[in-house]
C-alpha cells in the first residue's frame, strides 16, 4: 500500500491517514531529526517502552513519561534508586513494566557514561545509512537494517538494554537519521 489520501485531501504515510494523535506525530515530529542528548534519550526510552504496544499508547502517554523520568535529563534519572522504580511501578500515567522502567534508569546511566566519548546524539547519528531507504509502498518497508543492527551493537557493548536492531530501526525513523516517509507522502523530503 502507498500513501493514502486523508479526509483533508493529504497524501500521507497509512497509518495516519486518519486524524488524531497519530496523524500529528507523523505530521509534527516523525522523521525531524532532533538535537541534545534528552531528546534522544527520551526517544530510546520511549520506544523501548512501546515494544509490544500501540505507538498512540505511548503518545497519549508521553507527558507523563516526561514528569516521572524528569524530562529525560539523564543525570537526574541515572540517580533512580529502587524505590523511585517501585514509585514509577504504581504510576497509572505511564506503561508500568519493572523491566522497561529498569532499562530507562540503566539506559540513563550509560548515557552519562557515554559522555566521556563521543555522547549518544553522535553515537546513534554514526549509523545514518549511507543510502537511505525510499520506499513507495509498506511492502517495500523494512523494520531493520544493517545501520540499526549496528547501532543496536554499539549501544548494547556500551551497557544500553532494550536497544535491538528493530527497535534501533523505529528510533532512526522516528529522530530523521533517515527520512522515513513512503515516496509520495506530503511529507517525504521534508524532514531535513
Amino acid at each position: 500500500m502507498g500513501p493514502v489520501i486523508g479526509d483533508d485531501g493529504v497524501a500521507r504515510c497509512p497509518w495516519a491517514g486518519g486524524p488524531g494523535v497519530m496523524r500529528d506525530y507523523h505530521d509534527q515530529e516523525w522523521g525531524l531529526p532532533v538535537r541534545g542528548e534528552a531528546a534522544h534519550l527520551e526517544r530510546l526510552t520511549l520506544e523501548a517502552f512501546q515494544s509490544g504496544l500501540s505507538w498512540s499508547t505511548i503518545l497519549n502517554k508521553r507527558p507523563a513519561f516526561r514528569e516521572v523520568f524528569h524530562d529525560f535529563d539523564a543525570e537526574r534519572v541515572a540517580a533512580f534508586t529502587e524505590a523511585d522504580q517501585a514509585r514509577l511501578m504504581a504510576e497509572p500515567r505511564i506503561v508500568r513494566n519493572r523491566a522497561k522502567i529498569a532499562a530507562a534508569v540503566t539506559n540513563a546511566r550509560a548515557t552519562v557514561a557515554l559522555r566521556d566519548a563521543e555522547g549518544l546524539e553522535a553515537l546513534v547519528a554514526a549509523h545514518a545509512p549511507d543510502v537511505p531507504p525510499a520506499p513507495a509502498t509498506t511492502e517495500e518497508q523494512t523494520t531493520t537494517s544493517p545501520e540499526s543492527l549496528a547501532l543496536s551493537k554499539a549501544l548494547k557493548k556500551r551497557g544500553f538494554v532494550f536497544v535491538g536492531p528493530t527497535t534501533m530501526y523505529a528510533l532512526m525513523e522516528a529522530i530523521g537519521v533517515f527520512d522515513p516517509h513512503l515516496v509520495g507522502c506530503h511529507r517525504r523530503g521534508a524532514t531535513r
